[in-house]
This record gives structure tokens, C-alpha cells and sequence, in this order.
């Protein structure tokens, strides 16, 4: 299916000039249909509608998730139009690739935050290795900006940001108690509470679950292709992926007038390592993590006459640890040219870090049409401690084996205990040019103790040309700061570089967004961004001696999402979108990989009992293109089709079954070169099926 954004364009066009004077007519009807049904504080920090925000953005409300039948926040964010969530072999670890910008085996161009305070550790730059997923039983909604937000936000809200906001107590109001059990062995069990305790505000949220993960079968790993080289036999290919670990989620929010206070746990156990930290079958190791994060805020939007403000100070510690097992990145057995490991090729990374964040604004609105945002913050950043475990030394040939297991910290860490600081203050003005014309505009400059400063700006002109178009350009600029593990990590084969610059990326977008009818909402987006200073492993000229992380790519893409939501009556809601995009790596000229050329998605939600809701969701992805270099075919196309079926039995007691990958589509998510020879097997099908009872 061709896009072609000007036949899009021509059409929204047409159609608005053709229902223009209805809509006129109409006026009432369509602004209640169409007014303050969504809205998004994402885009500015402050709460404002959907339509009017200056960015491109998705909103996904807890009924939403519901409705699809979603455990699991990749499910959720695979339904968003111009992202694919893909995996890598390592920890079976999720990759957000958005509007084709991907990096493999870390993301780290997205932005997650939780509450508004970001979730990112250190020495990947991104949610960690050991994520091992997010339930969705707490969260009330997830707001998504598609495009940069550095101005607002700063490091890493390149690609794009994902803002996930809790379950207060509004949103709970009473006690709940869940359980849900289904494929994999896998079994969740939830209790969540709001209410008053005298003046103040709380919820609280505690979940236990386990899953012993799919089993989907790798045919051959890395380790098979040094047993031709060898003549050896320690490859456990073909074999299944190990994908099961332990989880224990715990949250409380307290509030008290203009204070709000949360706190949350996040422990994953027994966390198995997917096709193995480097690619080779390892069905007994395993690793585990552990998240612990508070934030204490104060906001008052009318503080004195035109002047609001607020602060937030937040704490986050987080741990990844494999001491326990170690880590069998070769099976016993296997072979190197330094060398063999009858007892398996052994490793053991552990790190821990902390990170105090403390951040204040002021708003004030005292010039006619004008609302400005000023906003400072200071954030402490740091991996305090770093510990490692094996059996070898790393050359640049390859591991040289020394015997049994120990502290290798002192001897050769994979990496050492690093702080980073980082400065920063922005400014931002909404203004209200015209009756129909907003302009919003914002820079902010952090400065960083390791790499130095950044400045990056944005811009948006959002025009209601009627009560029922509205048009959005937009310009932003943004910046992804060095992981650690690419500025400090210690590595022969892929060393770390002190001297690196941010990555940075431009982006023009144009959004409109189209109440056809009443009931028939479509919108268009179209972008086109440029990349530079993409942080990439160089090979040393040296044949032999490694590679170093160097500011050599560069990257250009561009594309479109459209996007359709139909009230078809008052029992049945029909939507879908459809995501574009071509990105070209500049070196090569050639594609730049994994991300799919098109995405489909569609959901209708269907009320055909006063109790009873049916839900059915397709999705398919299309043309994933190699890496320069990479002589495999391209990963083969899919659609997957889910169901699901939800009734309130009674007022207190809700129950729901859900298919996932109904026809049991074969589905691949690409490898990296020089990791798995083939793909990436996802499971077949699926059931899971659930209990809510309120009290």
C-alpha cells in the first residue's frame, strides 16, 4: 500500500471545506464531541486538550487497556501508531523503535518516565537490562509525545516520551482484589486501595506474579558457529529461549492538598536471560533487578495573582545483579582462540546506582495571552558501585580462560563507579497569537560535569482553521546523552570513550487533526528528522585490536501516521492507524534497519450487552529491512489478531478471558548481526483469563 501524504492531505482538505458550513451550523454538537474529551499535560508540563497540544501525542487511558485485554505495557505500546516494540536476545529485553529510530541491544532514544520523573539508569542509558516488564493493574493512563521534548524534558527525550501516571486514590476509590492466570504457568495476583485516612489521600498497590516464560525454539546461536570453527559440540541449539522470572510490584501515593508523595518498589527475580547475554542458549542462568523510587511534590497553580509553582525532589536506587549465578555466556564445553572452558566461558556484571533529581517552575501569566514557564533543576547521577565476577581475561582476540570464578573488579572491571552532573534551566511561552492561532515556544540548556552543555529549542504553531480542523507545525531539536557504558565501560573488544558528544536530532512535523462528523475523528501526521553524532562502535584501524564508541552516524527519516476513531452507535467504537516510514543511514545510503516500513493496527470495541464487552484487535507489520552489511533476507512480515471478552457479572465482581495471536501467526523480530543466525521466535498462541472483585 503506497503512502502518499499528498492524496491524504487532498482529502482531509476537501472534506473540510465540504462540511465546513454544517459543522458552522453545528457548532455546539461538534465542541462537545470534540472538545475536552482528552486531554495531555505531557507536551507543555500544564493540562490542556489532546488536539491543542503542541505536539504530536497518544493518550491511553486505564479503560483502554482494559478494553484490549493488555497485561503487559509492551502490548500497550505496540498499539501506538509509529512504534514497534521488537526484542533483543539479551534478557529477552523490549526495544521501543519509534518512527524507525532504533538501537540495538539498548533504546535509549526514548524517554520513560514515571509521574513526570524519569526511569532511565545509567549504564545503558535506558529502562535497564534486566527490565523484565511493567504490569498495568496501577497505571490510570500513559501519555505519549511522538518527537522530541528535550526543551522540556532534556536527555533522551529524542525519539520520543513515554509518561506512565498511577492510580491515585480518584482512580481506585475503595479496595480491589485481582488475580489472573494463563499461558506459560503464568500467574499474577493484585491488591489496590483508595480512600481517605482522615485528611489525607492514599492509594496504595501491592502484585505478586511468575511465569515461566515462553519456550519458542532457537534453531542455532552464536555458539554453533564456533563449534564448526572448533570442531566442538557445546552449543544447546536448537533449543528454547528462557524468558521466566519473578516479579513483585509494590506503589503508594499520598496526598494532601498542594503535597503529593509517592513511592514504589519494583523487584524482578529469577530472571532468566532470553537466548543468552551473548546469544548463546543459557537455560540456567539468571539475574535479577531491583527498583526503588519516591518523589515528594508541591504545586500550587494560583500562588499570588498571575503566578503558579511547583518543585519535585525524587529519589531513585537501582540494582542489577547476577552474582548469584553468574552469567554462562558460553555453554561448558566451548572454544576461543585463546583458549577453551570445559566449565563454560563465565561472566558476572553487578552494578548500582542512585539518582537524586530536584526540579521547581514557575508560571505566570500576567502579559494578556501570553503563559510562561520557567523551570530549574539539578540532577545527581551515580553508579556508585560496580563489582565482577569470572573465569577470563578479555583481549582483543577474544577471552583468554584463567581458571575458576572471582573478583575480577580490580583486576579488569567491565566497568568502574562513575558520577555525572548535570545543570539545567528552560524557558517556555504558550501564546495565544490570535483567537484561532497558538504559537508555543521553549530552550532549554542543561550542563553536564562529563560531556559539557547542550541548548535545544522548539517551536509550534497550532491553528484551529474551523471548529472541526486544527493544524499543527512543529519544530523541535533534541539531544540523547552518552550511556556509560559507552563514555566508561572497560572492554577490549568494544571499548568505552570519555570524549564522546550527545547524539543529536532535528525534527519538522505537521499534524492535522479532522472531526469528519460527529462521530468520525481521523488525523494526519507527517515528520521528517535528521540525526547526527549517532553513537556507533568503531573497529581501531589495528586488524585485531577492538572497536571504541565513536560519534560517526548519522541518520535521516521520514513518514506519516494516520489515525481514525468511529463511534459507529452507542454500542460499538471502531479504530485504527497506520504508521509510515522510510530512515536512511547516511553513511551507507542504505536502510537503517529493524524498524518496519508500515504498521497496520486496528481495534473495534463492542457493547452488545448493557455487561459485556467484545473486543477484537489486529495487528501487522510490514518490510523489515537488514543493516547495511547484514546478507540475510529480510525478516519475514506478520499480523496477529487478539480477542477479548469482559462482563461485569455483579456490581462487585468483574471477570475477562483474552486470546493473544489467535491464528497462532508465525511470528520473527530481527537479531543483530553476529549474534543469533536467524530471528527471533515470539510465542503462538495465547490464553489468559482474570477475576476483579471490588469491596
Amino acid at each position: 500500500m503506497p503512502f502518499r501524504p499528498t492524496t491524504l492531505f487532498a482529502c482531509l482538505l476537501l472534506g473540510w471545506l465540504g462540511t465546513a458550513t454544517a459543522a458552522e451550523s453545528d457548532e455546539e454538537d461538534l465542541a462537545l464531541a470534540f472538545g475536552d474529551t482528552a486531554s495531555i499535560s505531557l507536551a507543555t508540563g500544564s493540562k490542556q486538550t489532546l488536539r491543542r497540544a503542541p505536539a504530536v501525542a497518544s493518550v491511553i487511558t486505564a479503560d483502554e487497556i482494559k478494553a484490549m485485554g493488555a497485561t503487559d505495557l509492551d502490548e500497550v505500546l505496540e498499539t501506538v501508531p509509529g512504534m514497534h516494540v521488537t526484542r533483543t536476545p539479551v534478557v529477552w529485553q523490549p526495544i521501543y523503535v519509534m518512527r524507525g529510530i532504533a538501537s540495538s541491544p539498548t533504546n535509549p532514544q526514548i524517554l520513560m518516565l514515571q509521574n513526570g520523573v524519569p526511569m532511565t539508569t545509567l549504564y545503558t542509558g535506558d529502562k535497564g537490562n534486566m527490565w523484565g516488564g511493567l504490569p498495568l493493574d496501577n497505571i490510570a493512563r500513559i501519555e505519549i509525545i511522538r518527537g522530541p521534548g528535550s526543551a522540556l524534558y532534556g536527555a533522551d527525550a529524542y525519539a520520543g516520551v513515554i509518561n506512565i501516571i498511577t492510580k491515585t486514590a480518584a482512580d481506585i476509590d475503595g479496595t480491589e482484589f485481582g488475580v489472573r492466570d494463563g499461558a506459560f504457568r503464568t500467574r499474577d495476583v493484585w491488591l489496590q486501595h483508595g480512600g481517605q485516612l482522615g485528611p489525607v489521600a492514599m492509594a496504595g498497590y501491592l502484585r505478586w506474579g511468575k511465569t515461566d516464560g515462553e519456550h519458542e525454539t532457537i534453531e542455532a546461536d552464536a555458539q554453533t558457529g564456533r563449534d564448526k570453527v572448533f570442531g566442538t559440540h557445546a552449543s544447546l541449539a536448537p533449543g528454547p529461549v528462557s524468558t521466566g522470572r519473578d516479579a513483585l510490584d509494590a506503589g503508594l501515593d499520598l496526598s494532601l492538598d498542594k503535597w503529593r508523595l509517592r513511592a514504589g518498589y519494583k523487584l524482578r527475580d529469577k530472571l532468566q536471560t532470553g537466548a543468552g547475554v551473548a546469544s548463546s542458549l543459557d537455560p540456567d542462568s539468571y539475574g535479577k533487578s531491583q527498583r526503588i523510587t519516591s518523589d515528594l511534590s508541591w504545586a500550587d497553580p494560583q500562588l499570588a495573582n498571575d503566578w503558579g509553582a511547583g518543585a519535585t525532589l525524587s529519589y531513585l536506587s537501582w540494582m542489577e545483579r547476577t552474582d548469584d549465578t553468574n552469567l554462562m555466556l558460553s555453554p561448558p564445553g566451548s572454544r576461543f582462540p585463546l583458549g577453551s572452558f570445559p566449565d563454560g566461558f563465565i561472566g558476572g556484571p553487578n552494578r548500582w546506582e542512585r539518582q537524586l533529581r530536584l526540579s521547581g517552575f514557575t508560571t505566570y501569566t500576567g502579559f494578556a495571552g501570553h503563559s510562561i514557564r520557567l523551570g530549574a533543576g539539578h540532577d545527581d547521577l551515580n553508579l556508585y558501585k560496580t563489582t565482577t565476577n569470572k573465569n577470563n581475561l578479555l583481549t582483543p582476540r577474544g577471552p583468554q580462560p584463567t581458571g575458576p570464578v572471582i573478583e575480577y573488579s580490580d583486576i579488569q572491571p567491565h566497568i568502574t563507579p562513575h558520577r555525572r552532573k548535570n545543570d539545567y534551566a528552560y524557558l517556555q511561552d504558550e501564546w495565544q497569537l490570535a483567537r484561532d492561532w497558538a504559537v508555543t515556544a521553549g530552550l532549554r540548556h542543561d550542563r553536564y560535569s562529563d560531556f559539557g552543555g547542550t541548548t535545544n529549542p522548539r517551536a509550534a504553531l497550532v491553528w484551529d482553521a474551523s471548529l472541526n480542523l486544527t493544524a499543527k507545525l512543529l519544530y523541535g531539536k533534541a539531544f540523547r546523552a552518552p550511556a556509560f557504558i559507552e563514555a566508561y565501560g572497560i572492554n577490549p573488544v568494544n571499548s568505552g570513550n570519555p570524549g564522546l558528544k550527545p547524539e543529536s536530532i532535528q525534527t519538522r512535523e505537521l499534524a492535522l487533526a479532522w472531526q469528519a462528523r460527529k462521530n468520525l475523528q481521523l488525523s494526519l501526521n507527517l515528520f521528517r528528522y535528521d540525526m547526527k553524532d549517532v553513537i556507533r562502535v568503531v573497529a581501531n584501524p589495528v586488524a585485531g585490536t577492538g572497536g571504541t564508541y565513536q560519534n560517526i552516524g548519522a541518520q535521516r527519516g521520514h513518514g506519516g501516521e494516520l489515525e481514525a476513531g468511529w463511534d459507529v452507535d452507542s454500542r460499538l467504537r471502531v479504530s485504527a492507524n497506520y504508521a509510515y516510514q522510510r530512515s536512511v543511514d547516511i553513511g551507507t545510503g542504505l536502510d537503517a534497519g529493524y524498524a518496519p516500513h508500515s504498521h497496520y493496527y486496528a481495534r473495534a470495541d463492542w457493547h452488545f450487552l448493557d455487561n459485556w464487552l467484545l473486543s477484537a484487535q489486529g495487528n501487522r507489520i510490514v518490510e523489515r529491512k537488514r543493516i547495511a552489511g547484514d546478507p540475510r533476507t529480510a525478516v519475514p512480515d506478520y499480523t496477529t489478531a487478539d480477542l477479548t471478552l469482559r462482563a461485569q457479572v455483579t456490581k462487585q465482581l468483574e471477570v475477562s478471558a483474552s486470546g493473544r495471536n489467535l491464528f497462532d501467526a508465525t511470528v520473527f523480530e530481527p537479531t543483530p548481526p553476529g549474534t543469533i543466525p536467524g530471528d527471533l521466535p515470539m510465542p503462538g498462541r495465547a490464553w489468559y483469563v482474570q477475576a476483579v472483585y471490588k469491596l
